[in-house]
């Protein structure tokens, strides 16, 4: 059974590409870099973590903070219900 989950596990990195998992700070670093920011944000539920996901060079950043980040005016915000990423 555990073989079974951790293929599923690999199946679903192969289908969402590179997750690169930061610190809060670093995730407001990376939106600024950015020309054109579009930030994914979901206000994680009843637990109370915010979590954040973008694009840059191909890569997606993803950060989770138990308060709101800074996130520059310059970015679109898409607000989502749940953000979900495999492991």
């Amino acid at each position: 059974m555990a073989v079974a989950g951790a293929a599923a596990a690999a199946q679903a990195i192969k289908a969402s590409g590179t997750i690169v998992r930061v610190e809060s700070g670093v995730f407001e670093h990376v939106v600024g870099w950015q020309d054109e920011p579009v930030v994914i944000r979901s206000d994680g539920g009843r637990f109370g973590k915010f979590q954040y996901m973008t694009s840059y060079g191909g890569f997606a950043f993803y950060a989770k903070s138990g308060v709101p980040l800074h996130i520059s005016g310059k970015a679109k915000v898409i607000e989502a219900k749940k953000i979900w990423i495999p492991g």
